[in-house]
C-alpha cells in the first residue's frame, strides 16, 4: 500500500507542476446554500459559458473552478430553485458564496437562459448509472398507509426492484439486497427496514439529499458488489427555529431545527414512532408491533476554513407475540466529521464513524434470550483537489474494523434447561486507499477514472476447522447430494491474530462523449469487491439475517460491470431521456446446499458453496421536468441468473450445475410516476407499477414414504408468481392560512392499490381435508388501503 501512496503523490505533484506552466489562471470558489435556512446544497451545477467549463458542489456544498483571467457569466442552477446568472470579473482568486431561493410556480420567470442551460453539466459529466431523487419529489408519491418512504421510492427507478409487497430491502440490476451499500451521513446502515419491511428506517423530514449509484461507482466507495445508496441528513436551519412533523394512521413524526449561533451553527433533532399496537391493546389483543427512531445532527463553523459536524441515528423495532416471544432489532450510528479547507483548491473531510446493527429474541416458552449483531468502526480521510478547470482529483484513505456476534444464547431464569452459549465472535479489518480523476480531455470528451486498492484481514479470536482436501462440504456420489464434512483438526487464533487475508485492485472508469449541448453518449466499467457476506437463503433480508466476514472458505465477491448509455435533454429541457444497457458478473456468490441450517451454525462453511451470478439489461427513463404536470416513465428489460457448478466432473453442483433464475430476476419492470398541481392549494399524485412475478420453485409431483406424502421439486426457480401490479393515487390539500402566520399545514389523502389487486406474496400447496384434492393457496399482504395524514410546519 505504501507504494500506491507514493505513486498517487507523484501523480498529483506532476499534475500540479504541469498546470503551473499554463496561462495565468485564478480560482472561483465558495459555498452554495438555500437562502431560506442556510442549508448547504449538494450537486448544484456551476456553468461558465465563455470558458465552456462546469463543476458542481460536493457533499458539503463547496465548489471550486479555475479559469483564465477574464470576465465571465456564471450560471448557478439547481432543480427546484431559481437559477442565478451573475457576471464575475476574475482577476484574482475569488471566494463567492451563493444563496438560492426556492422556485415559486406562480411567479413568472423572466430569465430564459436558466431554462436553456439547466442540465448542461449533467450531459457533460462522465457520470452515469446514477439516479437522484429530491425529498420534495418523494413526498409527492402515494405510499402504503400514508407513510412517506425513501426506500419504496427507489423502486420506481429503472433497474431497481424488491422481493415483493411488504418485503424489505431493494435489488439493483439483478443483485441481492445484501450487495447494496447504504450510507446515512457516511455511516453504514445494515438493515433498512421497520416492521419487517413495511417501512424504511429513514425519516423523510430529516433527509437533505440522496443519490443511488447503480454503476460507474466512484472509487471512494467500496465493500459491496451491486450499488451504493448515499444519503445525507439536513444540517439544520442556522437562520431561524423551525418545527415540522406529521400525524398519520400508524405513526407520527416531529422534527425541530434551529441555530446554535446564528449563521454559524445549527442543530437538528427528529423523532418518529408508530402506535398501531395501542389499538390492539384496546381490543384486548396481546400482540404488538411498533417502531421508533431518532435523528440528530449538529454543526458549527469554527472559522472560514473549518467546520465540524456531529450526527447520529438510533432506531428500534419491537414485535411481541402474546407471552410467547419478544423480538427487538435496529440500527445505531454515530459520526464526527471535520471539514477543512487547505486552500481554494483543496477541500478535505475527516470522519470517525460507528455503526451497529442489533438483533434480540426473547423466547419465553423455551426460557432463553438470543442476541446477535455487527459493530463497525470506520476512520476515513477524503480530499477533493480542484487542479484546474479541466481536472479534479478525489483521493483518500478508509479503514474499517468489524466485530461480528453470530449469536449469544442466555437462559432467562436459573431453572432454565438452556445453558449459556456464545458462538465464536469474529473480527475483521478492511483498509483501503483510492484516487479518482475527473478530466476534460477535449471539447467533446470527458473522463472519470480511478483506482481503489482494498485489503481484508480476517482476525481472531476464533477456532478454525480444517477439513480433508480443504473441503468443508462433501458430496455423496450415490445419492447425488451434498452434506457437511467432519473437521479433521482445529486451530485456535487469539484476538487480532490473522486467520486469512485478501487484497484487490478495483479499477473504475467512465467516459462521456458530448454530441452537442443537449445529448451525449457515455460508457463505464467498474469492479467492486464485497468482503462481507449475508448469511440468508431468503429473497428478502430479514431481521435475523447474520453478517459474516470472508475467511479461508468464504471468498470475497468480485463484481465487474460494463454499461453504455445515451442521454438527451430536449424541448428546452422540459424532457430528459436516459437509455442504458448493462452487463454484470459476480464471482464467489454464496449458494446453499439443500437443507442448509443457517441459524446458530458455528461451522457455516459446511452448508455453503461458492457460485457465480450474471445479469444484463436495458433501462429507459423518460422524465417531464417542468410545468404543473411532472413525472417519469421507467422501464427495465433484464435477466439475473446464478450458477453453482460441481467442484469436480463427478459432482452435479446446485441445479445440476446449470444457470438458473436468481431470486432477484424480474424480466419486465414498468414504473410510472406523475404529479399534477391544480392550483395553489390542490395537487395530485399517482404511481403505477407492473413487474414480472418473483421466481419460485413449485412442486412437480409427490411420493409417499412410510405413510407420509412428500412433495418433489423440479429445478430451482423455474416457476414464477403471477404478474405483480398496482395503482396508487394521492391528493394534497394545503390549508388556508393568513400571510402573516408562520404556521403552515396540509392534508394528504391517498389510496394504495386503487383497484384492489391481490398480488401474491407466495403460493403454498396443500391437500384439502374435505375433498382430498391438492390445492394452491395464494397469500396476499395488501388489498386496497385508503389513508390520510396531516403534515405541519412552523
Amino acid at each position: 500500500m505504501p507504494s500506491l501512496q507514493k505513486i498517487s503523490f507523484l501523480f498529483i505533484l506532476f499534475l500540479g507542476i504541469f498546470d503551473g506552466f499554463s496561462q495565468e489562471k485564478f480560482t472561483l470558489s465558495g459555498v452554495i446554500s438555500d437562502a431560506k435556512n442556510n442549508e448547504t446544497l449538494i450537486g448544484v451545477s456551476i456553468y461558465v459559458k465563455e470558458a465552456n467549463a462546469s463543476t458542481s458542489t460536493n457533499e458539503y456544498g463547496f465548489y471550486s473552478i479555475t479559469l483564465p483571467k477574464g470576465d465571465y457569466n456564471v450560471l448557478i442552477d439547481y432543480s427546484g430553485f431559481i437559477s442565478i446568472d451573475e457576471k464575475i470579473i476574475l482577476n484574482a482568486n475569488t471566494k463567492k458564496n451563493f444563496s438560492l431561493k426556492e422556485e415559486n410556480r406562480n411567479v413568472k420567470q423572466l430569465d430564459e437562459i436558466t431554462v436553456v442551460q439547466k442540465n448542461i453539466a449533467n450531459i457533460r459529466k462522465p457520470e452515469m448509472s446514477v439516479n437522484k431523487l429530491s425529498i420534495q419529489t418523494i413526498k409527492k408519491m402515494p405510499v402504503v398507509l400514508g407513510e412517506v418512504d425513501v426506500i419504496k421510492s427507489l423502486l420506481f427507478l429503472p433497474g431497481v426492484t424488491n422481493a415483493g409487497e411488504g418485503q424489505s430491502g431493494f435489488n439493483v440490476r439483478g443483485g441481492g439486497a445484501d450487495q447494496n451499500l447504504v450510507l446515512l451521513d457516511e455511516a453504514t446502515i445494515y438493515n433498512t427496514s421497520h416492521v419487517f419491511g413495511l417501512f424504511s428506517v429513514f425519516n423523510p423530514d430529516a433527509i437533505k439529499d440522496l443519490k443511488l449509484y447503480k454503476g460507474g461507482i466512484p472509487s471512494r466507495f467500496g465493500g459491496r458488489a451491486s450499488s451504493v445508496l448515499d444519503i445525507y441528513q439536513k444540517d439544520g436551519n442556522s437562520n431561524n427555529f423551525n418545527l415540522n412533523g406529521g400525524i398519520g394512521l400508524v405513526s407520527s413524526r416531529i422534527l425541530a431545527e434551529g441555530p446554535i449561533v446564528k449563521e454559524k451553527g445549527s442543530f437538528l433533532i427528529g423523532g418518529r414512532a408508530s402506535y398501531a399496537h395501542l389499538f390492539l391493546k384496546l381490543s384486548n389483543n396481546e400482540n404488538s408491533a411498533y417502531f421508533y427512531d431518532l435523528n440528530t445532527k449538529m454543526n458549527y463553523k469554527l472559522n472560514k476554513n473549518n467546520n465540524i459536524y456531529l450526527s447520529g441515528y438510533f432506531g428500534r423495532d419491537v414485535f411481541t407475540l402474546s407471552d410467547s416471544f419478544t423480538n427487538t432489532y435496529g440500527n445505531s450510528t454515530f459520526n464526527l466529521r471535520w471539514n477543512h479547507l487547505f486552500s481554494d483548491k483543496l477541500f478535505s473531510n475527516l470522519s470517525v464513524i460507528y455503526s451497529n446493527y442489533y438483533y434480540g429474541l426473547v423466547l419465553d416458552f423455551v426460557d432463553f434470550n438470543w442476541k446477535s449483531g455487527i459493530d463497525s468502526y470506520n476512520f476515513k480521510y477524503d480530499f477533493k483537489h480542484y487542479i484546474s478547470d479541466k481536472l479534479k482529483l478525489s483521493y483518500g484513505i478508509n479503514s474499517i474494523y468489524y466485530k461480528f456476534n453470530p449469536g449469544t444464547i442466555e437462559p432467562l431464569s436459573e431453572n432454565s434447561s438452556i445453558n449459556y452459549k456464545q458462538l465464536d465472535k469474529k473480527y475483521a479489518f478492511e483498509p483501503a486507499i483510492y484516487i479518482d480523476a475527473e478530466q476534460k480531455l477535449s471539447k467533446i470528451f470527458s473522463v472519470n477514472y480511478g483506482m481503489r486498492y482494498s485489503q481484508f484481514y480476517r482476525l481472531g479470536e476464533s477456532t478454525i476447522n480444517y477439513y480433508e482436501n480443504n473441503q468443508p462440504v462433501v458430496y455423496d456420489a450415490d445419492l447425488k447430494v451434498y452434506d457437511k464434512a467432519k473437521p479433521i483438526s482445529t486451530q485456535y487464533f487469539g484476538k487480532n491474530k490473522k486467520i486469512s487475508d485478501y487484497s484487490n485492485f478495483e479499477p473504475r472508469i467512465s467516459l462521456a462523449m458530448e454530441i452537442d449541448e443537449n445529448q451525449s453518449v457515455k460508457v463505464s466499467y467498474n469492479r467492486m469487491v464485497q468482503y462481507l457476506q449475508l448469511i440468508s437463503n431468503t429473497a428478502s433480508p430479514t431481521p435475523l439475517d447474520v453478517w459474516t466476514p470472508s475467511d479461508n472458505y468464504i471468498k470475497p465477491q468480485l463484481a465487474d460491470q460494463v454499461a453504455v448509455g445515451f442521454f438527451k435533454n430536449f424541448s428546452n429541457d422540459n424532457y430528459t431521456l436516459e437509455l442504458e444497457s448493462f452487463y454484470k458478473t459476480v464471482k464467489n456468490r454464496l449458494d446453499y446446499i439443500d437443507g442448509a441450517d443457517l441459524i446458530a451454525n458455528e461451522a457455516i462453511e459446511q452448508v455453503i458453496l461458492n457460485g457465480e451470478m450474471r445479469s444484463n439489461g436495458l433501462e429507459m427513463l423518460l422524465r417531464k421536468n417542468t410545468g404543473d404536470f411532472t413525472g417519469w416513465v421507467a422501464y427495465t428489460l433484464s435477466q439475473s441468473e446464478q450458477k453453482t457448478p460441481g467442484r469436480t466432473p463427478n459432482e452435479v453442483g446446485i441445479n445440476n450445475g446449470q444457470w438458473y433464475r436468481s431470486a432477484y430476476d424480474k424480466r419486465h419492470n414498468l414504473a410510472i410516476t406523475a404529479s399534477y398541481k391544480l392550483n395553489k392549494r390542490w395537487s395530485f399524485g399517482a404511481n403505477f407499477t407492473l413487474q414480472s412475478g418473483q421466481p419460485v420453485t413449485f412442486p412437480t409431483g409427490k411420493y409417499t414414504f412410510q405413510g407420509v406424502t412428500v412433495p418433489s421439486y423440479g429445478l430451482r426457480n423455474e416457476n414464477r408468481l403471477p404478474t405483480y401490479h398496482h395503482l396508487d393515487v394521492s391528493a394534497t390539500l394545503i390549508t388556508k392560512q393568513k400571510r402573516e402566520k408562520k404556521f403552515k399545514s396540509e392534508w394528504v389523502f391517498s389510496i394504495y392499490n386503487l383497484y384492489n389487486r391481490n398480488n401474491a406474496a407466495s403460493i403454498s400447496f396443500s391437500k384439502n381435508n374435505e375433498t382430498g384434492v391438492n390445492e394452491a393457496t395464494r397469500l396476499s399482504i395488501f388489498g386496497i388501503i385508503p389513508s390520510v395524514s396531516y403534515n405541519f410546519k412552523y
